[in-house]
C-alpha cells in the first residue's frame, strides 16, 4: 500500500527530524525537491553569514584573528564538525576552493603513472568535469588518453555494475576515481568494496562525493579511501559556490601536495613568509589560496543541523522519503508512461529519485509552473530530492498530486520537450 496523506501526516507528527525545518527559508506553496543540486538556505547559515559581515565591519584585517570565528582557522573549525558526519579524522579534511579545483590538486598528488602502472578507471556516468580533469593531467603529462583511461560503461544508462568496475582493475592500473552516488539515477555504489578491490590491484582510488555528502553514511578512514572530494552547496546547504571539501587519508599526510601554495603553509609559521614550502601536517596542506571565508561561514552555521539530528536518523528519514515516492510513482504515474530509475533497495539508493519519462524535460517545465522545484538531467530524466531537513511526508503526497495532475491534464504538453540553457 502507498503513502497516502492521512498516513503522511501522522508520520509527520511523529518525524524527530520535523523541529528543523522552521529553521530554513521555505516559499509558500512551492515543494522544493533540488536539494541535490542546491541546498535551501537556513536562518543559521544566514545569521552566521551575517555574524562574519559584522566581523568584517567592526574589526577590518583583525577579523583573521580577533573574529569570534577566526577566519585564519575557520576551515580547520569546519573540519572539525563534518569530519565525523564523514567518517573522516579532523586532520584529514579541509575546505578550500571548488570541487573540481580540488580534484586537480588530488590527481597532482595522486597520480603518478610508472612503468606499466598508468590507466586511470573511471565510469561513463559520473559528472564530467571529473573525465575533463583526469584527461587534462593525462594530456599534460604526454600520457596516451586512448589508451590509458578506462572508461567503465553503463549496461542500462542508468547504474553501474561494481563487478565490471573491479574487473577493470589489473596490474596497469595507476588510479580509479569513482562516484559516491551517480548523479542522474541516485544510485548509491558500494565505495568500501571499490576501495579494497582498488588496494588489492595495487592502485590508488579517489571518490567524488558531492551527491552522497550530507545524503548518507560514509566511513572514509576505516575504508581506507586515499582521497575524496565533494561540494557544500547541495546536501550540506552551504549556498551557491560554497566552498567545497577534500579528504586525505592520514596515511598520506606525509607526502604533503604536488601542488603549494601559501595557505598549505604550516599555520604556526605561515606568516614567517620564509621561501621554502613547508606543509601543514594536516589536509590544509592541500589549500592554495586565501580561503573564502565569506563562503565557509555559511557552511559552518549550516553544519550545526548534521550534528545536532545525527546521520543516521537523517538517512533513516531520507531512505522512507524516497521510498514512499517510489512507490506512489509506480502506483499513481506508471500509467502516464513514468517510471523509477533509482535503484529500489536501500543500500544501492543515495538521496534522490530519477522519474524517467520520455517528455521528461517539458514534465519538468510543467512542474515548475505548479510550484516543484525539481531539475532535469538529460535524456530523459527528472530528479526529485526529498530532503529530511525540510521536506515532510506530506509534501511527497502533495508532490505527487501535482505531478498525476500535470500527466492527466497533459498540460505538459504546450513545453517544448528541450532543455533550458542551464538544467
Amino acid at each position: 500500500m502507498y503513502l497516502d496523506l492521512e498516513t503522511a501526516e501522522e508520520l509527520d507528527r511523529m518525524d524527530p527530524v520535523a523541529s528543523i525545518r522552521d529553521r530554513f527559508y521555505l516559499n509558500e506553496n512551492e515543494l522544493y525537491m533540488d536539494g541535490n543540486s542546491l541546498g535551501l538556505m537556513s536562518v543559521d547559515a544566514d545569521e552566521s553569514l551575517h555574524a562574519t559581515l559584522e566581523d568584517w565591519r567592526k574589526l577590518g584585517i583583525r577579523g583573521w584573528t580577533e573574529a569570534e570565528n577566526s577566519w585564519y582557522y575557520m576551515s580547520q573549525e569546519i573540519a572539525e564538525i563534518q569530519a565525523p558526519l564523514m567518517g573522516a579524522l579532523p586532520q584529514e579534511l579541509t575546505v578550500h576552493s571548488s570541487t573540481t579545483m580540488n580534484l586537480h590538486l588530488l590527481l597532482a598528488t595522486f597520480y603518478k603513472p610508472e612503468g606499466e602502472r598508468r590507466k586511470i578507471v573511471v565510469d561513463a556516468l559520473n559528472f564530467p568535469t571529473d573525465l575533463y580533469a583526469v584527461r587534462s593531467h593525462m594530456e599534460q603529462m604526454g600520457i596516451s588518453v586512448e589508451e590509458n583511461l578506462i572508461i567503465v560503461s553503463s549496461e542500462d544508462g542508468q547504474t553501474l555494475d561494481e563487478n565490471r568496475i573491479i574487473e577493470a582493475m589489473d596490474h596497469t592500473t595507476a588510479l580509479v576515481l569513482m562516484p559516491g552516488v551517480l548523479y542522474r539515477s541516485g544510485q548509491l555504489l558500494d565505495m568500501e568494496r571499490l576501495i579494497r578491490a582498488a588496494h588489492e590491484a595495487g592502485a590508488v582510488i579517489g571518490l567524488d562525493l558531492s551527491h552522497s555528502a550530507g545524503a548518507v553514511k560514509h566511513a572514509l578512514h576505516s575504508w581506507g579511501a586515499d582521497f575524496a572530494f565533494w561540494c557544500n552547496y547541495k546536501y550540506f546547504n552551504g549556498g551557491p559556490g560554497a566552498a567545497a571539501s577534500l579528504f586525505v587519508h592520514e596515511r598520506h599526510l606525509e607526502k604533503g601536495p604536488a601542488l603549494a601554495g601559501w595557505f598549505g603553509y604550516r599555520k604556526d609559521k605561515q606568516f614567517d613568509l620564509a621561501l621554502d614550502f613547508e606543509p601543514s601536517s594536516t589536509a590544509s596542506a592541500w589549500e592554495i589560496g586565501t580561503p573564502h571565508v565569506m563562503s565557509m561561514a555559511t557552511l559552518k552555521g549550516s553544519l550545526g543541523h548534521f550534528s545536532a539530528m545525527g546521520m543516521d536518523a537523517l538517512r533513516e528519514k531520507s531512505l522512507k522519503l524516497t521510498e514512499a515516492l517510489m512507490q506512489l510513482i509506480d502506483a499513481r504515474l506508471g500509467k502516464y508512461g513514468c517510471s523509477v530509475g533509482t535503484p529500489r533497495e536501500a543500500h544501492r539508493r543515495g538521496g534522490h529519485v530519477a522519474l524517467v519519462h520520455s517528455e521528461a524535460a517539458s514534465i519538468n517545465e510543467a512542474m515548475k509552473a505548479s510550484g516543484i522545484i525539481p531539475d532535469y538531467r538529460e535524456p530523459n530524466v527528472i530528479r526529485l530530492a526529498p530532503v529530511p531537513l525540510y521536506t515532510r511526508y506530506a509534501d511527497i503526497v502533495e508532490l505527487v498530486d501535482r505531478i498525476e495532475e500535470i500527466m492527466r491534464s497533459a498540460s505538459y504538453k504546450k513545453y517544448e520537450n528541450k532543455r533550458g540553457t542551464v538544467a
